[in-house]
Order: C-alpha cells, then sequence, then structure tokens
C-alpha cells in the first residue's frame, strides 16, 4: 500500500515541473525600434525536421496553445521530414484546418509522404529550391505498399484537404495513387511527387525561397516578430518517453513487473521496476494533458481489483476480469486525447492505443513463461536477493514439527496460488501446490513436508 501511496505522490509531484520551451523573440532585419517594433505582426515558428509522430504532433499542440500567449498573428512550420505516423499526421493536418491564424510553410527539403498531407493543410506553401513534397502512399514499417483501405483513407484525406485549401485535388490523389493519370503530369503506374519548380507550375506551391526570411517576405511581411521556441531537456526527454516504442517497452516492464513480483512476492526489486516504470509511463503524459488523474485512478483500481481477485477471492471471476480490463483501459486512455470516453476530439487513434497496449501484455506474458525460470535462477536474480542457508553445521538449529504429514490427505480450505491453507484431519496448515493451481475444496495429499513446509498436490 505504501508504495502505491508514493506512486500517486510522486505522480502528482511531477506536475509541479514545466515541460513548456522558453520563447526566443527575434525581430525582422526591417523592423523598427522600440515601440514600433511592438506592433509588428509576430510569427510563431515551429520546427517539424523529424518523423511524424507523437513528438512531432506535441510540438504542434503546444505551438497552438502558445501562439495566443505571444499574440502571434501567423504561425511559420519550418518542415523537413520523409513522413511518419498517418494517425498522427491526421491529428496535424485537422488542427492546422482549424487554424484561426494564417499558417505558412517553408519546406527546407522534404515534403513526403505524412509530411505531404500536413504541408497540403497549410495556407501557403514556399519551398526551398531543389526541395520536394509527395509521395504519400501509405507504407508499413519494411516500405511495402498497405492494402487497399488504407490508401483509399489517405487518399480521401489528400484530397479533402486539397479542395479546402483550393488546390488541385487530382494531383493531391497522384500523391498517393499510382493508378490516378493526368496529361501532361503523371502517367498511371507511378506515385506523384513535385519538385518545387513543378510544384509551382501546378499551383502547388507559392514561391520558391532560399530561407525564412525571403518566405515571409514573399507573404506580404516586411516587417515581423518571429518568435521561437527554445527546446529544452525536458522537452527532449518527454519526446523520448512518448515514442511508441518506449512506451512498449515501458508498458512491458509494468506488466512483468506485476507479474514477476506475484510470483515471487516480497522480493520487492520486481515492484519497483513496475512502479518506476509506471512513473516513467504516465508522466510524461500526464503533463502533455493526454493522461488524467481518471486514467491514472482506472489503472490503479484495475491493479487493486487483481490482486484481490489472486490473493483474496477465491477463483477467477468478475474482479480478475474488470481488474485486466481496467489495467487496459487505464493505459490505452491515456495515450490519447479524450473526453472522457470521447475520443473524436483530438483525433487520436484508440485502436493503436488498444493495440499496443495488449501486444506489449502478450508478449510480456510469452517472455514471462519461457524465461521466468531462467531469471529466477540467473546470477544477478541471485544477487539482488537472499540466497544464504542457515545449515545446521554452522550451528543453526530449526524446532522440530511435532509430526510429519508426508502421505496424509485432506482438503484446500483457501485456494493455493501456489500457497494457501489446508486441513487434514481437522487441523489447518499452510502448504504450497507444487504443480498445478488447487481451488478451494479440492481433495489433497501432502507430497514433502520439510521443517514448516509442506508441499502437496491434487489427491490421485
Amino acid at each position: 500500500m505504501y508504495r502505491t501511496l508514493l506512486f500517486l505522490l510522486l505522480l502528482a509531484g511531477s506536475s509541479c515541473f514545466s515541460g513548456h520551451a522558453r520563447i526566443q523573440s527575434i525581430a525582422s532585419p526591417q523592423s523598427p525600434p522600440d515601440s514600433a517594433a511592438q506592433r509588428v505582426p509576430v510569427v510563431y515558428q515551429l520546427d517539424i525536421r523529424e518523423n511524424i509522430g507523437p513528438a512531432a504532433l506535441r510540438k504542434m499542440q503546444r505551438a497552438f496553445e502558445e501562439a495566443p500567449k505571444v499574440n502571434a498573428s501567423y504561425l511559420l512550420v519550418h518542415m523537413n521530414t520523409y513522413g511518419g505516423l498517418l494517425d498522427a499526421a491526421d491529428s496535424m493536418r485537422t488542427r492546422l484546418l482549424q487554424s484561426e491564424i494564417p499558417v505558412i510553410v517553408y519546406i527546407n527539403n522534404n515534403a513526403a509522404s505524412a509530411g505531404a498531407l500536413i504541408a497540403l493543410a497549410c495556407d501557403s506553401i514556399y519551398m526551398h529550391p531543389g526541395a520536394t513534397i509527395g509521395a504519400a502512399s501509405v507504407v508499413n514499417q519494411s516500405g511495402e505498399i498497405m492494402p487497399e483501405k488504407y490508401q483509399s483513407y489517405m487518399r480521401s484525406m489528400m484530397r479533402a484537404t486539397a479542395e479546402v485549401q483550393g488546390r488541385d485535388p487530382r494531383i493531391a490523389e497522384a500523391f498517393v495513387d499510382p493508378a490516378v493519370e493526368i496529361p501532361g503530369i503523371i502517367q498511371a503506374g507511378k506515385v506523384l511527387t513535385f519538385t518545387s519548380e513543378e510544384a509551382l507550375k501546378h499551383d502547388y506551391c507559392d514561391g520558391i525561397v532560399s530561407g525564412i526570411e525571403e518566405a515571409l517576405h514573399m507573404a506580404g511581411l516586411e516587417e515581423y516578430e518571429l518568435v521561437v521556441p527554445e527546446i529544452t531537456w525536458m522537452d527532449r526527454l518527454i519526446d523520448f518517453l512518448i515514442n511508441p516504442m518506449v512506451s512498449g517497452i515501458l508498458l512491458m516492464l509494468i506488466i512483468g513487473g506485476i507479474y514477476f513480483e506475484m510470483q515471487s512476492p516480497g522480493i520487492g526489486f520486481a515492484l519497483a521496476v513496475s512502479v518506476g516504470a509506471a512513473l516513467l509511463y504516465f508522466m510524461p503524459l500526464y503533463l502533455e494533458g493526454l493522461a488524467a488523474n481518471w486514467e491514472i485512478l482506472l489503472f490503479l483500481i484495475g491493479l487493486a481489483l487483481l490482486v484481490l481477485e489472486l490473493f483474496i477471492i477465491p477463483g477467477f471471476g468478475v474482479a480478475g476480469i474488470l481488474g485486466i480490463l481496467f489495467i487496459v483501459c487505464g493505459l490505452a486512455f491515456s495515450l490519447v486525447l479524450n473526453d472522457y470516453f470521447n475520443f473524436s476530439i483530438g483525433g487520436g487513434n484508440l485502436v493503436n492505443a488498444l493495440l499496443l497496449v495488449m501486444a506489449s501484455i502478450v508478449i510480456t506474458t510469452v517472455l514471462a513463461f519461457v524465461f521466468g525460470k531462467n531469471i529466477f535462477s540467473s546470477r544477478m536474480f541471485k544477487k539482488l536477493s537472499l540466497m544464504d542457508e542457515q545449515r545446521s553445521s554452522d550451528g543453526y538449529v530449526g524446532t522440530e514439527k511435532s509430526h510429519n504429514l508426508a502421505g496424509l490427505s485432506g482438503l484446500a480450505v483457501t485456494d493455493l496460488r501456489p500457497s494457501g491453507k489446508i486441513e487434514i484431519n481437522g487441523q489447518r496448515y499452510d502448504a504450497v501446490s507444487e504443480g498445478a493451481f488447487l481451488v478451494k475444496g479440492t481433495e489433497i495429499e501432502v507430497i514433502k513436508h520439510e521443517t514448516f513446509s509442506i508441499f502437496v498436490r491434487q489427491k490421485r
């Protein structure tokens, strides 16, 4: 119980730390000094120069939170990306289309795949000489083209985004579908990618520029104040921890720690690993507003129900099933932006979050069964647990047991998971099942009685 309270206190205390970046203001070369500079338009710069994923989505969400605080009149997206996760790109696209201030994107080098979708959602597109935009087919992690249903979804998003911004929707579809043929632009059988010159020719670029300053000048901003967020160590740490691969590893450590602690209660190390992983899992999500208090509480209630089912309530029933359900939901809900059970507000993919949690649980369970015995017998584990023996040759004397119960039969008066209580000839004893799980009421026989340890099995 004290460990759970410690977890809650640490989690609550973590909200005192801010992950928001410091702000740097850079005036344009043409900006007049003093009071006049305060009246020029403020441009908030958002750098997207990594793969599209939770970290990039987090940066965009923060940009839209901080832009009003500095009275920004424009949002400038400085882009160089080869693409990334479709669900994160969809959320970013939606946020850009809903922007109340104009959004300018400067493509420094690449706006491929998911990057092309995000670029199309901006009001103005400026490209560096030699930059490219397009190649937006949906692929898996191995680079293989995904089935048609994924391509169809991507085509519809690209087409709708282009239509909203007044660009040719057929060209947007050709970025995704090699079957689309546009005379004079692309032949069937190839996915379309525009160079900066081609994009300018077909109205998919508003200008070819050599840098941010020239892009803003071409957008009509002769004088401006450029606000650039300074990335802190906390931002980098949060970006690292919310990476799907890192989240998956933390999930495995949470589940694995719980499993091994239940297998060998009292060791403490496995539970410490689980609590530490839970802190690292929930803390960045809590700071970013994804993990709400009720979602963390749902996870803790699930743990409590599971422990209750394993050690107090006989059999495996409602408490155990609810415990597993609450744990899965608490972990998954924390990964997406939602308003209680409304998951549509942030565009987060709940299905992907559930799949990540379930996959982590399955993989951890398989690894635990395969390598569990080896872990307990490893040198590293022995260093973490008390392995000394109190031998009689060293002068230790044990209390003699009144009589040996080996060979006697009795009844399990509680579940043996593997330890529990048995009754023999009207007397109750603590016993350990050697082998299968034994439910309450099972007839048992004692196969070994060593000092105060009684080992039993189901009576044959």
